[in-house]
């Protein structure tokens, strides 16, 4: 079986595609092999700034012969039909043969298709591969139609067995497929000829090039830290930069260079991002002092004065880059120190969306939202207030303006200099988070309060003017906002009335957009009755923001009557990420729904505690009979009570009872009903599964040995009025028709 060895090589290609290449490279080859009958027993695909390189081992020397019978049209059809078959079959009539079927006979024609060899297979996938190849980008260059990331030099397509190596006959665009390639191109630029896999990772690296991005990877990474190490400094671990910079070079040669002492009071969160997106340089920190007082820049050549010249020349550019950055954080310090009130200022001309107002009306929603969610976080309502109103003032800064993925972490440093006590600074750099699954979520009760008082204000707002996600489209990361709310609600068992908060935040956002002219969006946006519709629009129209609870409109709270629906989708909506998120917690989407379904279902802590507890209970077999028990008894009621048109939902006596089960359920229920309605009130849901689960056996048994629609109709209503009651039992924990099973 031989070996497939490819090479692209071509100018440099950008370091953020590589790694999406190399696997689209390595998808679109082997599927084409496979579709065409080959089989193979590996393939690696590799990746450098020139090249993208494919192995494929135990690839099969020919595709395999197939047949194929194809039914056609009955002998006696028209010969129009006939021919039609004939031209998809590619066969003449005589080739066909007739058989009998239940229809009468009809003609079958046996298609044969020989094997090919694989070079003629690997020709055409790969001229498929390179002509359809999903760059982000690409570009065409000389009189060419060919389009590639960058311009193509040339093609190995080589497979190679015992008997030796064979050039793949193939020519996309005038590039001819040959066994040959370059190595680095300042280093070794000359071209070699290769054999085979081994042969060429090994040419390669005698030519000073590591081919596996991995190995440049720890190349770096040791080089650096070994660097570091002898100055009794750190390296800030950065992998994503680590990534980046090992597909900018072929042979990593990792240098290391002192930041200048005026440059060293800056923060260190400038320094690395300056030097980071910039210059591409790691950080190195100095453990005594805690500064960043190194870097270390990755060359790709090796010089005669082991880098000096390169490193000089990166040290003048660096200097020239923090120059920048210290006469921004001068500036903004001065500004920050005489109370930000020029950037508090700037923000009112800063547009947070054409419908919801400038950043300023965003900043006063979120402040006077943080007080309201503080006292339930264990926050300070003044603290709180205070650092909404500051925390996105550095977008103002010249330092955010370049680098805005510092906002928040200057805000801190602004906040401090202005005097602000460290929690309010802190609630600065923290409301953002978390940006991620992975991030860490805020516990300061400051900062919680904040950073749900601005993801609250976000999805609220976007919710109000109905710009909500759809599909896999999120262009104001909306999702992101709704997970954020869940980890900080879980993560600090924070006990908000959701409800109660967004529907105060989207009237108010209502209010305020009646004052910009947006009354018909909000008109259309609810869907009320005629009488709450009008009303809704008269007020609109006067101005009128209802302040008495009393006043005949009945709504969410006690002010204006729109927001209603628009609350109760957001909830929906903040529901189904929490959905998303306990699934990966593992608790099945139906345990979720059954708790979803009872009341107080927009304090998301309580959901969870109840969630968690009733996942432990059906794990067990109390738990999964018990729910086929509470499932039956509500079925036979809910049609018995469709059948007579009543309800079936008082008056159970155990005097009607006529069978010892019967009897022996009244008293479970009568231990277990008060049990259970003690455990909800403690939100002891544990001890509540604990009560129900009593209930399994005298359930099971009372099934079991009693009729309940008997012809004695005063023992048929006393049993269902006492399934209602297991029916009752089982409501106070969860709705268990919702649980599959």
């Amino acid at each position: 079986m031989p070996d497939l060895l490819i090479e692209l090589f071509s100018e440099e290609i950008p370091a953020r595609m590589q790694a999406r290449a190399r696997e689209d490279l390595k998808k679109l080859v082997t599927d084409g092999l496979v579709n065409a009958g080959l089989t193979y027993a590996s393939a690696g695909a590799f990746s450098t700034p020139r090249r993208l390189t494919l192995t494929v081992e135990g690839l099969t020397a020919n595709s395999p012969t197939t047949r194929e019978e194809r039914k056609g049209p009955r002998t006696d059809a028209p010969e129009a039909a006939l021919e039609g078959f004939l031209r998809s079959t590619g066969l003449t009539r005589d080739q066909l043969t007739a058989r009998d079927d239940k229809k009468g006979q009809v003609w079958f024609a046996t298609i044969e298709k020989p094997g090919r060899p694989a070079s003629e297979i690997v020709a055409e996938v790969l001229d498929a591969t390179i002509r359809n190849f999903p760059w982000p980008k690409s570009m065409r260059w000389s009189a060419g139609t060919l389009r590639w990331v960058r311009p193509l030099h040339s093609i190995i397509c080589l497979l190679s067995d015992e008997a030796g190596a064979t050039v793949v006959p193939l020519t996309v665009e005038g590039i001819t497929a040959r066994d040959t390639t370059r190595g680095h191109r300042f280093l070794s630029p000359d071209a070699f000829t290769v054999t085979g896999f081994d042969d060429y990772a090994a040419k390669l690296r005698r030519a000073h090039v590591i081919l596996d991005s991995h190995e440049r990877e720890e190349a770096i990474r040791q080089g650096a830290e070994n660097l570091a190490f002898a100055r009794g400094w750190q390296i800030v671990p950065d992998d994503a930069l680590l990534s980046e910079v090992a597909g900018l070079v072929e042979w990593p040669v990792p240098l290391m260079g002192v930041i200048e002492e005026r440059f060293l009071d800056l923060p260190p969160e400038v320094l690395q991002t300056s030097m980071k997106e910039h210059q591409k340089f790691f950080s190195a920190r100095n453990p005594k002092t805690g500064r960043i007082e190194g870097f270390v820049t990755v060359a790709n050549i090796e010089t005669p004065d082991d880098g000096a010249t390169i490193l000089a020349g990166n040290q003048r550019v660096l200097a020239a880059r923090l120059s920048d950055a210290a006469f921004f954080w001068e500036n903004d310090l001065r500004e920050a120190k005489a109370g930000m009130g020029a950037w508090a200022e700037g923000l009112k001309s800063v547009t947070f969306h054409n419908k919801l107002g400038s950043q300023a009306d965003r900043i006063a929603r979120i402040a006077a939202l943080a007080r309201e969610i503080a006292p339930l976080v264990g926050a300070d309502a003044d603290q709180a207030e205070k650092a909404a109103k500051l925390a996105k003032l550095d977008l103002r800064s010249a330092m955010v303006g370049e680098f805005p993925e510092l906002q928040g972490t200057m805000g801190r440093y602004y906040a401090l200099a202005a005097g602000e006590a460290a929690a309010v600074a802190d609630a600065a750099r923290d409301h953002y988070s978390p940006l991620g699954p992975s991030d860490d979520v805020p516990t300061a009760p400051v900062s919680v309060a904040v950073a749900l008082a601005d993801k609250i204000d976000t999805l609220a707002g976007f919710w109000a003017i109905d710009e909500k996600p759809t599909g896999s489209k999120d262009p104001f990361a909306l999702r992101r906002a709704a997970l954020g709310v869940i980890r900080l609600v879980l993560g600090n068992r924070a006990r908000l009335n959701l409800a109660q908060n967004v529907g105060a935040q989207i009237r108010s956002l209502f209010g305020q957009m009646q004052m910009r002219g947006f009354e018909g969006q909000i008109a259309d946006l609810e869907v009320l009755p005629n009488d709450l519709a009008t009303e809704a629009r008269t007020r609109m129209e006067a101005r009128i923001v209802p302040e008495d609870p009393d006043s005949g409109v009945q709504g969410l709270g006690k002010h204006e009557p729109w927001g209603i629906n628009t609350t109760a989708d957001l909830l929906s909506f903040l529901h189904d990420r929490l959905k998303v998120y306990l699934r990966d917690q593992g608790i099945r989407h139906d345990i979720i729904d059954a708790v979803l379904a009872q009341p107080g279902n927009d304090d998301l802590v309580l959901v969870v505690n109840r969630a968690t507890a009733l996942n432990t209970m059906l794990q067990t077999d109390d738990g999964k009979n018990l729910t086929q028990g509470l499932k039956r008894a509500g079925n036979i009621l809910a049609q018995a009570e469709e059948k007579d048109g009543v309800e079936y939902s008082f008056g159970a006596d155990m005097k009607f009872a006529e069978t010892d089960q019967e009897r022996a359920l009244f008293i479970a229920l009568d231990t277990a009903e008060p049990a259970i309605k003690a455990a909800i009130k403690a939100e002891d849901f544990p001890a509540a599964m604990t009560a129900i689960a009593a209930l399994r056996a005298p359930i099971d048994a009372f099934f079991e040995a009693v009729q309940v629609n008997t012809d004695n109709q005063i023992v048929r209503r006393n049993r269902l009025n006492l399934l209602h009651r297991i029916r009752a039992a089982g409501q106070q924990i969860a709705d268990f028709t919702k649980v599959e099973g």
